[in-house]
């Protein structure tokens, strides 16, 4: 497989799970607000801090109003992580490697995004927001399920899987990091009713709160929830979990020593930290070191397979 193909392939999957994962946010955090008092409540600016893209917003809008939010998240020119930007640049993605993708994968791409950007004007409408988010979250899991129901399992289908699962480990730790800072301390029992609907949001984020229930059969709280959306190896949006399939996926490839080296030490660091325990700035230094080595992974993923640091193409070897 050409070094090319298997860089799109690697950033289509990543910019339709961020177009998911966005989606998803925006969803959740509105009804989060309509649940919480008005002066507990976390307001929009996290979930532009959890996009990472904070300082280009800073740059097009003065306050962090819902509107103002919610359009730069969405389809906002200048957020290359927007919604409709994620989409255009997994559609771009696709286009150039259709040749080896079913047919159905590129229909169902155009579709979705033509959807989300005809459609956006409703998408800041608090009235149409979210059938909007629901159609742009059921399009994104129609398309996974082409994937996962027609690809042969060669290297194209795991350099799919490498992206989703290295942007969904990615997203799930930023989460976690900007939503504790927000969070109400647990050693506050005349708000634990808040703070329970705070984790709730959280989970109900990252489509883990009926997982969370069956599987932990406790009151959601604070250590649980970490340990659940850190280290639990069968909820499919955990970083373990993410960590693990990217792992599988890297042991059918070749040249992959420093890869895999790399993930294994992610894991092993996961499954020896007492994630429950760690205090709020211990648990911020935790989640730095993740993102930094996922930024690690991704820079040894083209080194390796893309070619892109050493301004080459070719064949993977």
């Amino acid at each position: 497989m050409l070094s090319r193909v298997a860089e799109n392939l690697y950033w289509m999957a990543r910019y339709i799970e961020r177009a998911e994962n966005t989606a998803r946010l925006i969803n959740v955090n509105a009804f989060l607000l309509f649940d919480l008092p008005a002066g507990i409540a976390p307001g929009w600016q996290p979930i532009v801090a959890i996009s990472g893209m904070d300082e280009a917003f800073s740059k097009r809008y003065t306050e962090y109003s819902e509107r103002n939010c919610v359009k730069f998240l969405l389809g906002d020119s200048e957020n290359p992580s927007s919604v409709i930007a994620s989409l255009a640049a997994a559609r771009e993605n696709c286009r150039t490697v259709r040749e080896i993708l079913p047919r159905l994968i590129w229909e169902a791409l155009t579709e979705l995004y033509l959807f989300a950007k005809e459609n956006a004007a409703s998408g800041l409408t608090k009235k149409g927001r979210h059938a909007y988010l629901k159609g742009v979250i059921e399009g994104s899991q129609k398309i996974s399920g082409i994937l996962n129901s027609t690809l042969m399992r060669d290297e194209a289908y795991h350099f799919i899987r490498i992206g989703r699962h290295l942007e969904r480990a990615d997203m799930t730790s930023r989460i976690l990091d900007v939503r504790t800072v927000n969070l109400l301390p647990e050693e506050t029992p005349e708000l634990r009713p808040f703070e329970t609907i705070q984790w709730m949001s959280v989970l109900k984020t990252l489509t883990g709160y009926n997982a969370y229930r069956r599987k932990k059969q406790t009151r959601v709280q604070r250590k649980v929830v970490l340990s659940f959306l850190l280290q639990d190896s069968t909820f499919p949006r955990s970083v373990t979990f993410s960590l693990e399939a990217l792992q599988h996926s890297l042991l059918t490839l070749k040249n992959n020593d420093l890869l895999l080296a790399s993930v294994s030490g992610l894991l092993k660091k996961l499954a020896t930290t007492d994630v429950g325990d760690l205090k709020q700035q211990e648990l911020h230094s935790f989640i730095d070191e993740l993102q930094l080595s996922f930024i690690r992974i991704n820079q040894l993923l083209a080194e390796t397979y893309f070619f892109r640091a050493k301004g080459r193409q070719g064949a993977l070897a």
